[in-house]
């Protein structure tokens, strides 16, 4: 495995998942709750824009790989699992809506994988709407860790629109990728 700037950027998200938690699990007299909604909503930023850069850099400087194109959704996924299952338990996200969104980035996996092994990849390939929902997803998710209201912006409603968006979206686009793969997963049993 060549390691290379798209690939180190890759791995420093990984490193930012137990970052971005053990932020909201300090305690007050370490770092008071604010603070913490500040520096692990600033965290997870960081951790989308290197999910974008990586992709980016990997492709403008040639420096694609099949483990990199493995660990790059692994990271996403990873880190968009935590930070749900953080603002579940601070009451920030329902827990259906956390459901919807981790079930489907299972599901999909899952059937790319399989799709995969049967030789059909490309008919479940990313497309736009896969890529409208990580936008809704990497947009609300901050929002949300932060949960404030500053120069009257008030972050957590708007976090919490755009997470019931990125919801739909994660429901048709996991309902897009399954119409996708319906014939190969029908013709096997044929």
């Amino acid at each position: 495995m060549p390691m290379n700037i798209p690939m180190v950027l890759t791995w420093v998200r990984i490193m930012m998942i137990p970052l971005v938690v053990g932020i909201f699990y300090l305690p007050e007299s370490v770092m008071t709750q604010p603070t913490q909604n500040w520096i692990g909503a600033w965290v997870f930023i960081i951790a989308a824009v290197t999910d974008a850069l990586d992709g980016y850099l990997a492709r403008r400087w040639n420096q694609t790989s099949n483990f990199g194109a493995f660990l790059d959704p692994v990271a996403d996924k990873l880190m968009v699992c935590a930070a749900l299952i953080i603002l579940v338990e601070m009451g920030r996200v329902g827990p259906f809506i956390a459901l919807i969104i981790i079930g489907r980035e299972i599901t999909i996996s899952a059937l790319r994988e399989w799709m995969a092994q049967i030789g059909a990849r490309n008919s479940v390939a990313v497309n736009s709407l896969g890529k409208f929902k990580t936008i809704a997803q990497m947009t609300a998710i901050p929002m949300l860790l932060l949960n404030e209201t500053w120069h009257g912006i008030d972050f957590a409603l708007l976090g919490t629109l755009l997470v019931y968006v990125a919801a739909v979206l994660t429901v048709w686009s996991m309902c897009y990728y399954l119409n996708k793969a319906w014939p190969s997963l029908k013709g096997l049993d044929d």
